[in-house]
């Protein structure tokens, strides 16, 4: 058993439950309940266990010197967020540049609680045209579900309703943010 899987199973005592099918080589997995800086490195051990390439978009300030390298290994893709800018395109075409490109957001797009989601995550699998990936990491129970893919219809209200309900009960970090 690695380090990675030592830490994460018998430490810190999470399971995974489900797995990423291999043909499908992009998507946008969303991770909810994003509640703290803690997901972070939950995701970098699924990674990393699950032996899949898994990305994430920041700043582009954040791929200089001295960490740029260390963000790049991590699976992050600089995204120019000068403002202005049609952030779905931008990021489709990272889509488009890549064999192999799994994008993992927060459809929340904070760590404080919300009552509804951002609809980018939604609209740049439309635009890219990828399954969405759902993925609770549920503190609580201390499991990450890996969901079958689910392939958005375009009808925008129908898909969040069936996109939520992969998350029903899942408990953040902060369960009062979630």
């Amino acid at each position: 058993m690695g380090i990675a899987k030592f830490v994460f199973y018998k430490i810190m005592g999470w399971r995974i439950d489900g797995a990423f099918d291999p043909k499908v080589k992009k998507a946008v997995i969303i991770v909810v309940p994003h509640t703290s800086w803690h997901d972070f490195y939950i995701g970098l051990f699924i990674r990393r266990i699950t032996k899949v390439q898994i990305n994430y978009i920041a700043k582009k300030e954040l791929f200089k010197w001295p960490f740029g390298w260390y963000f790049k290994w991590t699976g992050g893709a600089a995204l120019d967020r000068t403002p202005g800018q049609n952030k779905v395109e931008a990021i489709a075409e990272i889509f488009e540049k890549k064999d192999e490109f799994r994008l993992s957001l927060a459809p929340e797009g904070t760590r404080k609680k919300v009552e509804e989601w951002k609809t980018g995550f939604y609209y740049i699998a439309m635009k890219a045209n990828v399954p969405i990936i759902c993925v609770p990491f549920d503190w609580g129970k201390k499991i990450v579900t890996i969901n079958e893919p689910f392939y958005p219809t375009g009808d925008l209200n129908a898909d969040m309703v069936q996109l939520r309900k992969y998350f029903d009960g899942v408990v953040g970090k902060e369960p009062e943010l979630s």
